[in-house]
């Protein structure tokens, strides 16, 4: 076959359509309503911002720049760094229904809607204020987050776990492995095999030898 015949082929192949980025993880009921099969998405151009570069985090408080709640401060609940979006407890929220049924029209709760990372700013500890920050090292060469209007440093804040443990104040239970026994050191590395180990450990003798075997 001819390459021309090759690349002809190549470029009748239609491929699976990228998953939607969205809140939903792939697969939950959620995301099913959003994506009926057979829907199309139009592609969403994303702001490359690297993994360096990336100064939001969970618990962060921020303030909203755009939209009805403009001027108001919250606290990250969710980070979604593949699409630039944060989540912020409270504000820039939408209300829809659940448990619809024929007879009943459900319930209204409230939804936090995703907001793109340039719409928010992260709020100075000092004047309460948003500002700029910016990547910085310390003295003893740790990365830190500086804010440009006071020069404070913007620590990382501490976002508890899914499973509500908090490391510090854990207490090791009996069938809880110590440090001790999981840093001890029980295997040395050897050249010899499994079984040669073993019946070194055991104090076997092997006392056969292999026969002299000829290739021609």
């Amino acid at each position: 076959m001819r390459l021309s015949a090759l690349l002809a082929l190549a470029s009748k192949v239609t491929l699976p359509p990228p998953l939607p980025l969205q809140d939903e993880p792939p697969g939950t009921l959620a995301d099913k309503k959003k994506n009926p099969p057979g829907t199309r998405r139009r592609p969403v151009a994303v702001e490359p911002i690297s993994d360096d570069d990336w100064h939001l985090f969970c618990g962060d408080r921020v303030e909203i720049l755009e939209g009805k709640d403009a001027g108001k401060q919250g606290k990250v609940v969710q980070v979604i760094q593949q699409r630039n979006w944060v989540v912020v407890e409270g504000l820039n929220t939408h209300f829809h229904y659940i448990g619809q049924i024929e007879d009943y029209r459900g319930i209204m709760v409230p939804s936090e809607a995703s907001l793109v990372h340039n719409q928010v700013k992260l709020v100075d500890s000092v004047d309460r204020k948003p500002t700029e920050v910016e990547w910085r090292f310390t003295e003893a060469g740790e990365r830190v987050r500086v804010s440009m209007k006071s020069g404070r440093i913007i620590p990382k804040p501490e976002f508890p776990r899914a499973d509500g443990i908090r490391p510090e104040t854990w207490i090791d239970g009996p069938k809880d492995t110590s440090v001790e026994d999981a840093l001890e050191r029980t295997y040395v590395p050897c050249l010899k095999t499994l079984e040669e180990e073993v019946m070194e450990a055991m104090g076997i003798q092997e006392t056969r030898r292999h026969r002299k075997v000829y290739w021609y």
